[in-house]
């Protein structure tokens, strides 16, 4: 059986984990770390990396301030990790990569299928479209979300610029300014209310006609479940990053 230390269990994405985990006879959660200890789990709760029990995989979805902490605590005991936790800088990002050279690391912005599949989409779009057509991306999620834009938004924006040759730039702020649409811009927008899971559109708008992918999610349990197929797939693998692509070809 597969043993599982989940970081930010007691997040509202650690708690989906928590339910998914307990209903899947082929792994189970022995410890979850959180500075902020809220409800009872079935399993012991710490605050930090230390004193863990012997496991198998990480799961991470807490916040950017933990990841010194959780990687260190996987180097040292060469644990793979899956990291979920989205609003990580650069300097953040490029640890990530270093760590990976030494354990395995699944490090996706967003764990669904469904929008890993509309990556794919907008890219074959882009290839057909994109020097034709503006592009622009719409990303709307909850009130209580921290960071703007979501990593999956900037996930779509990469993805897209890496079929345009990387010579666009990201629009955030046009409002700003009083100036013309470049043509080498995406722009980027986010939209927080309510309860809203998420939602995520790329616009292709050219002369006299629009094309729009979209992807909705409309229960969190749809990346909880990414992220225990990402530890299970994750499991004896060898150093180096992983991503979903990874796990839906295999």
């Amino acid at each position: 059986m597969l043993k599982i230390i989940l970081s930010g269990c007691s997040g509202k994405m650690g708690r989906v984990i928590t339910d998914i985990v307990a209903n899947d006879t082929a792994c189970e959660i022995v410890a979850g770390v959180d500075p902020f200890i809220i409800g009872k789990t079935d399993y012991p709760v710490y605050t930090s990396f230390e004193n863990l029990p012997k496991a198998d995989v990480v799961i991470d979805f807490s916040n950017p301030a933990a990841l010194d902490g959780m990687l260190e605590f996987a180097l040292k005991n060469n644990m793979p990790t899956v990291i979920c936790t989205t609003g990580y800088n650069d300097s953040q990002i490029e640890k990530i990569n270093s760590a990976a050279k030494n354990i395995p690391i699944f490090f996706s912005f967003n764990m669904s299928l469904g929008i890993n599949l509309l990556v794919s989409l907008a890219k074959k779009a882009t290839a057909i479209l994109g020097s034709d057509y503006d592009i622009e991306i719409i990303e709307k999620h909850h009130n209580q979300k921290i960071d703007a834009p979501s990593g999956t938004a900037i996930m779509l924006a990469n993805a897209i610029n890496d079929t345009m040759d990387n010579k666009m730039i990201y629009e955030y702020d046009r409002h700003s300014k009083r100036e013309k649409r470049s043509k080498n811009e995406i722009g980027i927008h986010s939209v927080r209310g309510g309860t809203i899971v998420g939602e995520h559109e790329v616009i292709f708008a050219g002369d006299n006609e629009v094309v729009s992918l979209t992807h909705q999610a409309f229960s969190k349990n749809v990346f909880a479940f990414g992220a225990v197929k990402a530890a299970k797939f994750l499991n004896g693998k060898s150093a180096g990053i992983y991503d979903m692509n990874g796990l839906i070809s295999e």
